[in-house]
């Protein structure tokens, strides 16, 4: 089978593409034939071995997928052949095949694409964890989302405004912000032209937003935590910018604020129940067509590099997907 290669840590473009054994089938298993793989920040961290969970080379990145059963191991009830399903792993998916248990799987819908499933699980089910259960937000609260055009930043525009929040999207660009109103964003700051904590406070009249979304980290941070509104929540998602920025204790105290950790992958280990709670009220919204993803470019797996790169020089709008020919 083709696979995407990590052989060594580095950049993308030191990913190789080549024909590999197809993994064993062994029992309690399922094989999957991915059909698409979604581009990720992590993955962009996982083949550098800057991310936490890590990977020996050589390795397959490519943590979040959807695909077909195409066999079952021994032992495996409940799953048939030809069974449409998604997943999120560590890593594996940029390949055209993976062995994985059956308990990580979840049924796709036949109205749902292989590449909406693919773009789907992580960003919204880490955005609405991070607004649900991290910042409890509430109608009427506002809620400033910073890198709001990539792909957590988008989902939790659209899930902010779904909860009832007034939305400020910030991005480095009129375009992305574009973007973001088209997906429910009530106002936008572009960060490249203003000052994210100056506009803040004008379009909040001095109060500063309820909660903060940030993806980013850096500098944006560190303007954020000076914009927030008193007994205002920060969520900390990431760090794409590339500096993981410090708090100056007095600014928490000063604004009553709570800076807040969102890790979904670990939500998902330690509150199993609570996830999936969260997961079917996704659903539900995607079956009424309140949610839609925004894929922005999909490239081949020889092409695997490119769109890594995409994503690790913040060019992605939405999400960006990786397909195999399937």
């Amino acid at each position: 089978m083709k696979a995407v290669l990590c052989k060594e840590f580095g950049p993308p473009e030191k990913l190789v593409v080549e024909d590999i054994e197809v993994p064993a089938l062994g029992p309690g298993q399922v094989r999957v034939g991915i059909h698409a793989t979604s581009v990720n920040f992590p993955d962009t961290l996982i083949i550098q071995d800057k991310y936490q969970f890590k990977a020996t080379p050589p390795f397959i990145p490519g943590g979040e997928f959807a695909g077909e059963v195409l066999e079952l191991g021994d032992g495996v009830e409940g799953m048939s052949v030809g069974d449409r399903v998604a997943t999120i792993a560590p890593f594996g998916g940029f390949a055209e095949e993976i062995v994985i248990e059956p308990e990580r799987l979840m049924p796709i819908p036949d109205s749902v694409s292989y590449e909406i499933a693919a773009a789907s699980t992580m960003v919204y089910g880490t955005s609405y964890y991070a607004l649900k259960q991290r910042a409890a937000l509430v109608p009427g609260e506002t809620l400033l989302v910073l890198g709001a055009a990539g792909g957590v930043g988008l989902a939790a525009v659209e899930i902010g405004r779904l909860m009832g929040a007034r939305v400020i999207a910030a991005a480095s660009s009129d375009d992305k912000l574009e973007l973001c109103r088209s997906y429910g964003a009530d106002e936008g700051i572009n960060y490249s032209t203003e000052k994210l904590k100056e506009r803040t406070k004008e379009l909040t009249d001095g109060a500063g937003a309820d909660v903060i979304y940030d993806p980013v980290g850096g500098d944006l941070f560190d303007q954020a935590i000076r914009c927030i509104a008193w007994e205002g929540r920060l969520l900390v998602i990431g760090f794409a910018g590339g500096r993981i920025p410090e708090l100056p204790a007095n600014l928490a105290l000063l604004k009553g604020c709570q800076v807040v950790g969102v890790f979904w992958g670990a939500f998902t280990m330690r509150q199993p129940e609570a996830n999936l709670e969260n997961m079917s009220e996704l659903a539900a919204w995607f079956e009424q067509k309140k949610l839609r993803p925004h894929i922005s470019a999909s490239y081949g797996l020889d092409e695997a590099a490119v769109a890594l790169r995409q994503m690790l020089d913040r060019k992605a709008l939405g999400k960006i997907v990786v397909t195999t020919g399937r």
